[in-house]
């Protein structure tokens, strides 16, 4: 989960009485999500699902020349999506209180990835 860096990275955050955060990650086999942050559980019950139902060495993948799990995580960053947009008001994002912001990472092993933030408001 990476809401807090997000508030942390952000400072002009506290500025907005009323406005948008759009967020998008500058990658192909990552994603962004909105989910649960109390429970652990929840992000590792999340990958076991995708895990299963997308599923690495399917006989009908083509692009393959990156690594078993390449194409999986194609796939799942299209399923869960690459943004995020979350409404800001009294310099907070409006976000319920069991709710946080995920980098879903679905390669394997990955390098770094970067998230493009942009905030509109007043």
């Amino acid at each position: 989960m990476v809401t807090g860096e997000i508030i942390k990275d952000i400072p002009e955050l506290k500025q907005i009485k009323v406005g948008l955060l759009h967020l998008f990650i500058q990658h192909t086999s990552a994603s962004l999500a909105i989910n649960e942050n109390a429970d652990p559980d929840v992000r590792g019950d999340m990958e076991a699902y995708f895990n299963h139902a997308i599923a690495e060495n399917e006989p009908y993948y083509r692009h393959v020349l990156e690594g078993s799990d390449d194409m999986p995580a194609h796939i799942k960053a299209v399923v869960l999506g690459g943004d995020l947009t979350i409404p800001v008001s009294n310099g907070r994002l409006q976000m319920g209180i069991w709710q946080g912001v995920y980098l879903c990472e679905h390669r394997n092993s990955a390098g770094s990835r970067y998230i493009i933030a942009t905030l509109n408001g007043e």
